[in-house]
């Protein structure tokens, strides 16, 4: 009695179309012989006349998990176990996985998963849970990636760009002074934590070089809104102790500007980390990037968590997020929007607008209202 093969789980995919145009749907030698010149007229002529139909561009995949999408149609001859880890940094063909044992990885992608339809502009991304085959004692191919949550993105020439993936919180770090801090950045940041389902904390570096009173009336905003907010101080140790308990047994994203201070807070928390840190340009108060790619850090001790030092950003364009949805991502903006006169209402020009008469009477902050306005203007309604 024949054995019967074992069923596979398999998934039909869409694959990138690269320079590839669409195939013509119908018969042209066909039309020409019956005189149909009307279709003929109004045929697309930049087409590709070919055989090839629309299901060329789709590849049946072979994988360990039916309900994903992202694993290779490899070559089942090699019997190798795959092994199970976390992208610690992803940077072109190189990437860096640290396996559930301890052991590191430099292991390359199937080109089938660089192939699949994907979102991002790279098929790996650190914080990735992978399965891999290894293929000596320090190289691997990666074969799967588990679906992701906690996706941080930003808009890139169009693209979305990952910044880092399967994150359970994000510390938006910023700096009392050099650079100044820049309240409308932050307030970007928390809108990408809201659409994300992260909770976001603000932290404020460097309140050493600074009388922190000042800051009062903003950090007054954040709180009332329900934000965590921390002064901390890297060169002083300034709530160093209470970073380090916030981080235990989390995947914990540090995000901001270039130069706040993420890589000498990570250097605080975790001091044998020896990460690279530099000054802030005197000539423009921007800082010096020393961070290039999101890399996966784990701290060290029992259940201690991990967290990504991510490059610093100038500027944080918003990926996925339309106009209309902003004020309801906005904790302060959402509670007035449904008494608006026009239930499209973009709460800047518009009649009888519900959130613009709040700011007249004092319930929502001016400044969150105007940096709300700005990033309309200057970003989602550009045409």
């Amino acid at each position: 009695m024949a054995k019967k093969k074992s069923k596979r789980s398999q998934s039909r995919v869409s694959f990138r179309k690269r320079h590839q145009g669409r195939v013509r749907d119908t018969d042209l030698t066909r039309q020409f012989n019956t005189g149909d010149s009307e279709s003929l007229a109004d045929a697309v002529k930049n087409e590709r006349v070919s055989g090839k139909g629309d299901l060329t561009r789709k590849r049946t995949v072979v994988g360990v998990d039916s309900e994903s999408p992202m694993s290779s149609d490899a070559d089942r001859s090699n019997d190798a176990p795959l092994i199970s880890g976390r992208v610690i940094n992803a940077h072109g063909l190189a990437n860096v996985v640290l396996a559930d044992d301890g052991r590191r990885f430099e292991c390359s992608i199937r080109q089938v998963l660089k192939s699949l339809s994907i979102e991002g502009r790279g098929a790996i991304v650190a914080g990735d849970h992978v399965r891999f085959r290894a293929e000596s004692d320090q190289r691997g191919m990666i074969e799967f990636v588990a679906p992701r949550h906690g996706i941080i993105s930003r808009q890139s020439r169009g693209q979305q760009h990952v910044i880092a993936a399967n994150v359970d919180h994000l510390l938006i770090v910023t700096s009392a002074a050099e650079p100044t801090l820049k309240p409308a950045l932050i307030d970007r940041f928390l809108l990408s934590a809201e659409q994300c389902g992260l909770k976001p904390v603000v932290v404020i570096n460097k309140c050493d070089l600074v009388d922190t009173a000042e800051f009062q009336p903003i950090l007054g905003v954040y709180a009332s809104l329900g934000y965590r907010v921390l002064l901390t101080s890297a060169d002083h140790g300034t709530n160093i102790e209470y970073l380090r308990e916030l981080l235990k047994g989390k995947q914990t994203a540090l995000s901001g500007q270039s130069g706040v201070g993420k890589s000498s807070l990570l250097n605080a928390i975790e001091p044998g980390l020896a990460l690279a840190v530099s000054t802030v340009s005197k000539d423009n108060d921007k800082g010096r990037h020393t961070t290039t790619t999101s890399t996966l850090i784990p701290l060290q001790g029992e259940n201690a968590g991990w967290v990504f030092d991510t490059p610093g950003i100038r500027q944080f364009q918003l990926w996925d997020i339309t106009a209309e949805e902003v004020a309801g991502l906005m904790p302060d903006l959402r509670p007035h929007v449904g008494a608006c006169r026009y239930s499209n209402c973009l709460h800047l020009m518009e009649d009888d607008c519900a959130v613009k008469h709040a700011v007249a009477e004092g319930r929502i902050d001016a400044r969150r209202y105007d940096s709300y306005c700005h990033l309309l203007e200057d970003d989602l309604l550009v045409n």
